[in-house]
C-alpha cells in the first residue's frame, strides 16, 4: 500500500516500476503492505523491512537490467545510484534465496562477494515470506500456490523454474518459522 514509510523507497520503486511494469508494481505494493503488517507482529525493524520490500524487485526495471538477474541488478542500482543503506541493499540482493538462483545463472560468487547475506535471519525470512505470500497482482496467496504459479509462468525447465523448485523446501521452512513467530498463531 503506497504511503507506508519510508517514502524515499516508494519514490525510487514507483519511478522505476509503475509505468514500465505495472504488474510488477502491483506485486511490489502487495509485498510492502504485507511487510508493514508483519513487522509489528514480529517485532523487527519496520522501516528496514518495508524499504527492502518496496525495493526488492526494482532490478526488473528495463533500464536497470545488466545481468538479467534482478536481485543483483537492483542491489547494484540501489548502492551505486542512490547510496541506499547497505542493510536494505543486502536484503534486496539476497531476497527469496537469491543465491540459489544466482547459482543457476553462474552468478553465485559475484552475488556473495558483492552483497553478503545480512546477518538477521528474521528480516531475511520476513522479506521472503512477504514475497512468497503475494501474487504477481499484489493479492495474498500461500507459499505453495505462489511456487506453483511461478513454475507455471516460467516453465519447470527454465532457470527460474529450476531455482524455485530447489528453493521450495527452504521457502516452506521460512513460512513455518514466520507463522510460528507471530503472536496470534498457534505454536
Amino acid at each position: 500500500m503506497v504511503g507506508h514509510e519510508p517514502l524515499w523507497a516508494w519514490r525510487i520503486a514507483r519511478t522505476e516500476l509503475e509505468a514500465e511494469l505495472p504488474r510488477r508494481w502491483a506485486h511490489t505494493q502487495g509485498v510492502a503492505s504485507a511487510a508493514a503488517d508483519l513487522a509489528d507482529g514480529l517485532g523487527c525493524d519496520r522501516d528496514l523491512l518495508v524499504a527492502a520490500a518496496v525495493l526488492h524487485d526494482v532490478g526488473y526495471a528495463p533500464r536497470l537490467v545488466v545481468t538479467g538477474f534482478h536481485p543483483l541488478d537492483g542491489a547494484r542500482f540501489l548502492r551505486d545510484e542512490h547510496q541506499v543503506d547497505a542493510r536494505v541493499v543486502r536484503l534486496v540482493a539476497n531476497h527469496t534465496f537469491a543465491l540459489l538462483e544466482a547459482e543457476e545463472r553462474g552468478l553465485r560468487a559475484q552475488l556473495a562477494a558483492e552483497f553478503p547475506a545480512l546477518d538477521d535471519e528474521l528480516l531475511s525470512d520476513a522479506l521472503t515470506y512477504c514475497d512468497m505470500t503475494t501474487t504477481p497482482d499484489g493479492a495474498p496467496t500461500t507459499p505453495p500456490e505462489r511456487i506453483g504459479e511461478i513454475v507455471s509462468r516460467y516453465g519447470p525447465d527454465s532457470v527460474v523454474g529450476r531455482f524455485i523448485r530447489r528453493a521450495e523446501p527452504e521457502i516452506l521452512a521460512v513460512a513455518g518459522r514466520i507463522e510460528r513467530a507471530l503472536p496470534d498463531q498457534p505454536r
